[in-house]
């Protein structure tokens, strides 16, 4: 298989990021006009609001100046992201990127003052603004900043913090450009000598191969340079814990995990309660993994036997355009509107780069700003778990365009919490639509193994990553090194903990703690499962209930940020305070495991 140069790529098979600027030489010029001087201050007209926010008239004023300039920059870095994404080692899109990514550092530095500005007012003040029919638009962006005012700093204080950002992503920087860039994969052997070539993109499809040998020479390829380099992976991952750590102390918060939560209104007590409820539940996952083990025949499992399908003689596979027509037809239950929409985006406003190219960006994702279109990133391969990634990242799009639509520029990104949401609501579409369509006996053992293997990668594993990057924390916070022995110890404790003592835990897994990017995005992972436990209950009332239930979830996907997400859910009918949607989400997954029992013939 022969991965192409970026330039050799079709251009229907991109996505358009022309409908941003329409050369880089544009970008330039766009740039020079959002940032008019050479030296700092690079807006100096944000200074002259300084020391005047007590006034509405000037605070309106003020804050909409931010808001113009935000959206100019968002603009100029998606487009710059988007670019150094299809071809990492292009030089030219590294320069972008850089001079995006540094002048919205200077942009941070320099309306450091403004929170500041705010919380140090008087509680007169302050009322004032809030009862302002004038400021009745930034009623709760103004609250919002009230809230964490214990945890905003004097102005020069926030202003050092601005300015330490740019060092403290670095160490996220390190780790994309080796992971994505850097790593060259050995080619790997077949059962019958064959060398393939590998990268991030195959190595999912060849662990979805009958081929065991294939499997385990793949999986063992993949680790490999991620053990080589050990410890400069776990440097870079140790920098990244400590630029977490130094942020929280100095915001005054008790913990990295604290600092993360606080500012969305989630209580640290969400997060633990979803470990705990796992932890409490990982027999019926233990049950799983013998079931797969008497299906499949072929011994103790290894990790390497997780991701191959059940079915020997039937593996779903789907060309691209066939992938967008079932996703487009799966979101039916959201009305015409909805569907026409990402009809639209996928068919005709090229929404999507489909392939896999040399440095093009590992993995998948659903991008975009307030003034463009959705981007989804794809490395598509055909197999039924690419169908699902794209409906999964259609949900992210979907939700992004419809805030967007829906929302001011203030109130237009949805929080973090709620993102996991309609993408993991949208797989549950296309698992239900598949059903339907595929009712053969193999063929529904193949979709009911797909979904159980959702939740036990979402939930389940998201879960185990969760409590690895809390523990990780944790041992910052005490002062405890983090070398790659101690890290390889525990997180082999934890993957014997969750896959159970039946499955064999190859040495490799030791260092898989070092590829995971999302250990870079201080405490995302959890949310995933968090994500995963709202959409299947939301899901569940959008497929059984009526056109009330529909108009609710589609309310959740138009609210952006126009509340706290704990209130957007309460709205969509899901309290997520409460344990009930994860315990509802596992069972779920045993209820499956039983369907996949009776139709097998097998049991546990």
């Amino acid at each position: 298989m022969i991965i192409k140069k970026r330039v050799q790529v079709e251009k229907e098979d991109c996505w358009n990021v022309e409908g941003l600027y329409k050369t880089p030489e544009d970008w330039e010029e766009a740039f020079k006009k959002v940032s008019l001087s050479e030296t700092k201050p690079k807006f100096p007209i944000i200074n002259t609001y300084k020391g005047h926010l007590s006034s509405p008239k000037n605070f309106k004023e003020a804050f909409e100046e931010i808001i113009r300039l935000s959206r100019e920059l968002t603009k100029l870095y998606t487009y710059a992201h988007l670019r150094h994404d299809e071809e990492i080692a292009e030089d030219q899109y590294k320069v972008l990127l850089s001079k995006i990514s540094s002048l919205l550092h200077d942009f941070s530095e320099e309306i450091s003052w403004f929170e500041p500005e705010i919380i140090a007012m008087s509680q007169e003040n302050l009322n004032e603004l809030l009862k302002s029919e004038e400021l009745a638009p930034y009623r709760f962006a103004i609250e919002k900043i009230i809230r964490i005012k214990k945890h905003t700093l004097a102005p020069q204080m926030e202003e050092l913090l601005a300015i330490s950002g740019k060092a403290l992503q670095t160490p996220h920087k390190v780790f994309s450009a080796m992971n994505d860039a850097d790593f060259k994969f050995d080619d790997v052997l077949d059962s019958k000598g064959n060398a393939k070539p590998m990268s991030h993109a195959l190595f999912g499809l060849y662990l979805r191969d009958q081929d065991r040998v294939l499997r385990e020479n793949t999986f063992k390829t993949m680790h490999k340079p991620y053990s080589d380099y050990e410890n400069t992976l776990t440097e870079v991952l140790d920098g990244q814990i400590q630029a977490h750590w130094f942020q929280a102390k100095a915001r005054n918060y008790s913990s990295s995990l604290e600092a993360s939560l606080f500012p969305k209104n989630i209580e640290p007590a969400v997060y633990h309660s979803l470990v705990k409820a796992v932890n409490e539940n990982l027999h019926v996952l233990h049950r799983y993994m013998k079931l797969r083990e008497k299906i499949l025949g072929v011994g103790p499992l290894h990790l390497y036997d997780m991701q191959v399908p059940l079915t020997k003689d039937l593996d779903i596979t789907m060309s691209y355009r066939e992938a967008e027509d079932i996703v487009i037809e799966s979101v039916a239950p959201l009305g015409s509107e909805y569907q026409n929409a990402l009809k639209d985006g996928f068919k005709t406003k090229r929404w999507v780069d489909r392939y896999e190219n040399h440095n093009k960006r590992s993995g998948a994702y659903s991008s975009g700003c307030f003034d463009s279109e959705p981007y989804i990133l794809m490395n598509y391969k055909g197999i039924l778990r690419d169908v699902f990634t794209l409906a999964h990242e259609a949900g992210h799009s979907m939700h992004s365009l419809l805030s967007h639509k829906n929302q001011s520029y203030q109130y237009s990104d949805y929080p973090i919490f709620l993102a996991e949401v309609a993408s993991t609501f949208n797989e549950e579409l296309l698992m239900q639509c598949l059903l339907k369509r595929l009712t053969k006996k193999d063929e529904q053992i193949f979709l009911i193994n797909q979904k159980i293997e959702d939740i036990r990668a979402t939930l389940f594993r998201q879960t185990c990553f969760a409590e690895f990057e809390l523990l990780i924390h944790q041992l910052a916070e005490k002062d405890v090194p983090l070398t790659p022995k101690k890290l390889k110890e525990e997180y082999r404790k934890l993957t014997v903990k969750y896959f159970g003592n039946s499955v064999i835990i190859d040495k490799e897994v030791d260092i898989e703690y070092a590829r995971i990017p999302h250990f870079y995005y201080n405490f995302y992972v959890y949310q995933y499962a968090t994500g995963i436990s709202a959409a299947l209950s939301l899901s569940e009332k959008v497929l059984n209930g009526d056109k009330t239930d529909r108009d609710a979830y589609l309310s959740f996907l138009k609210a952006g940020s126009s509340l706290y997400p704990i209130d957007i859910l309460k709205n969509a009918g899901v309290d997520m305070c409460s344990p009930k949607p994860v315990a509802s989400a596992i069972h779920k997954f045993e209820t499956l495991v039983g369907k996949l029992e009776r139709l097998t013939g097998f049991s546990t």
